[in-house]
């Protein structure tokens, strides 16, 4: 008895002391760098002209690949978990692939894709649409690493969603819109909105796959991540970490929320 509650001890204290270093005290460490000089420095740096176009540029453009992937991943997930089609468990297995795929293999991907070089950049070149080394390059990978989330979060409720509703619905007289937009969309929305916040959080901190597509023009193409790297080479920590502390304030406020909109959906 006494040797149980020994090891169930130590095996919570070792659990404990694996997340201490691997989470909280690079939290820490960052929060304490970049007020190391004093306020001052600090609001310096974060009031930096070029650091702020870099942060709302940052912002802007992973809204825009969040609201894509909200409607492209809640169309995906639906076909997926809905549709039975040849190549579906091939296409449902692909989704993952930027999860496993380093990000810098995803923008190689992109720029080979989109670049001056390339069919489809030839094409847009002549059109006058500019992609890679701008702002369209960034959003389309922030849109490849994001790709899974909203997929992944709707995906558990549609199997768990009960079609004996939707069945009534339609019995009642619903029309097939009304019917998803009553019974069916607000099941998937805890889901739609958990993947949303995630995917938003993720692309403020892409940096493999925006480096090698972006250009990196100060106030036109440089985010927030890149320009932490560049005050990193240009050995400017307490500047780094006074970026770095905005970005992840953000995007703990983002994973509170989604944490209480997850207890909500528990709690029901």
């Amino acid at each position: 008895m006494f040797r149980g509650k020994g090891w169930s001890f130590g095996f919570r204290s070792a659990i404990m002391l694996y997340f201490v270093i691997l989470i909280v005290l690079p939290i820490v460490g960052i929060y304490t760098q970049s007020f190391s000089l004093g306020w001052l420095p600090f609001w310096e740096s974060v009031s930096d002209p070029l650091a702020l176009k870099a942060v709302f540029l940052t912002i802007k453009l992973s809204v825009i690949a969040t609201i894509m992937n909200v409607f492209l991943g809640t169309m995906i997930g639906w076909v997926l978990i809905r549709y039975r089609f040849p190549g579906r468990r091939l296409l449902n297995s692909l989704v993952d692939l930027p999860f496993a795929l380093p990000t810098a293999v995803g923008g190689l991907m992109i720029l080979l894709l989109l670049g001056p070089g390339s069919l489809v950049g030839g094409l847009a070149g002549k059109l006058g649409i500019e992609i890679v080394f701008h702002e369209p390059a960034i959003v389309v990978a922030m849109l490849f690493v994001t790709f899974p989330f909203v997929i992944r979060a709707i995906q558990p409720l549609l199997e768990e969603l009960d079609k004996s509703e939707e069945e009534a619905a339609y019995m009642l007289g619903a029309s097939r819109a009304k019917t998803f937009f009553s019974v069916i969309f607000p099941s998937m929305l805890p889901g739609i909105l958990s993947g949303a916040m995630l995917a938003f959080s993720r692309a403020l901190a892409e940096f493999g796959a925006v480096v090698l597509v972006a250009g990196n023009i100060p106030g036109k193409t440089l985010i927030a991540s890149v320009y932490i790297f560049g005050e990193i080479e240009s050995d400017n920590p307490q500047g780094a970490a006074a970026i770095s502390v905005m970005l992840l304030t953000l995007s703990f406020l983002i994973l509170w929320t989604v944490n209480l909109i997850q207890a909500r959906r528990s709690g029901q």
